[in-house]
């Protein structure tokens, strides 16, 4: 694929206000993040200042989603880390549904490309008609690390990656025809990849210690998360994570012939 990438960013929530306020929403956020992962490749044709079009889309309130014919990719973003109210990958809401449709449609085809994150991860897997549904294990927070196969390997540069996570939702098994990159204790579909169609991970890339300590803060003030939970998650909440790396990954998916 050929410079400049054109990335719509399906935004499936808005973050916490004090998030929101400085750093803006999940598009902004993803964005930058984009930006770090073009800047680190060391590439003439892509970085933060070159190469890089952006656009965001409200799919959970307006429900808007972009002309495929303008764009080289989508990356579908985390979902329902601002309320106490679930955004469950396997609800049947209107915009989940509707998020679904699109993505089994994108798949279909053989030109606009898949990245998923999280909730976006999970929306790849149903769309794929692999099952999802709440994890027996738990939730799985922070800075998180995540055995990688030969593929994920491959793709991330290293042999474990350490990764941001906030969920207790997971794809349960592979679906067919997909490469699998990894897994962890709590969760053994970490990511998924098909050449030309399709990248995910359920982590966080984008997430940084700020944002992380802001959610197990929210989530343990609303009685989501118990004191074990939130001291186990905020143990490893400075700790390093290949956010960086994982964007880079996502590019060269984008760019690869």
């Amino acid at each position: 694929m050929k410079t400049p990438l054109r990335i719509a960013i399906l935004e499936c929530d808005t973050p916490l206000p004090d998030v929101k306020k400085k750093y803006g929403g999940y598009g902004p956020i993803f964005k930058t993040l984009l930006e770090k992962g073009a800047d680190a490749l060391q590439r003439p044709d892509i970085s933060s200042k070159t190469g890089l079009e952006t656009t965001y889309f409200d799919v959970v309130t307006k429900q808007e989603y972009p002309n495929v014919d303008d764009i080289d990719a989508v990356l579908l973003t985390g979902s329902s880390y601002a309320k106490k109210q679930e955004h469950n990958s396997f609800d049947n809401d209107e915009w989940i549904l509707k998020l679904v449709t699109f993505t089994e449609q994108l798949l279909k085809q053989n030109r606009v490309r898949v990245i998923g994150v999280c909730y976006g991860h999970q929306i790849v897997g149903r769309a794929l008609q692999a099952p999802v549904g709440r994890s027996d294990k738990g939730w799985e927070t922070s800075v998180a690390l995540v055995k990688l196969t030969e593929k994920g390997q491959d793709l991330f540069g290293k042999d474990i990656m350490s990764i941001h996570q906030m969920h207790q939702d997971v794809v349960y098994q592979y679906p067919p025809h997909v490469e699998h990159l990894g897994h962890s204790p709590r969760c053994d579909v970490q990511g998924m990849y098909k050449k030309n169609s399709l990248i995910t991970v359920q982590g966080h890339p984008e997430f940084n210690e700020e944002i992380m300590r802001e959610l197990l803060e929210a989530r343990h003030s609303q009685g989501i998360f118990g004191d074990d939970v939130y001291k186990d998650g905020m143990k490893r909440v400075a700790n390093h994570h290949d956010g960086v790396m994982v964007a880079s990954a996502f590019l060269k998916f984008l760019l690869e012939d």
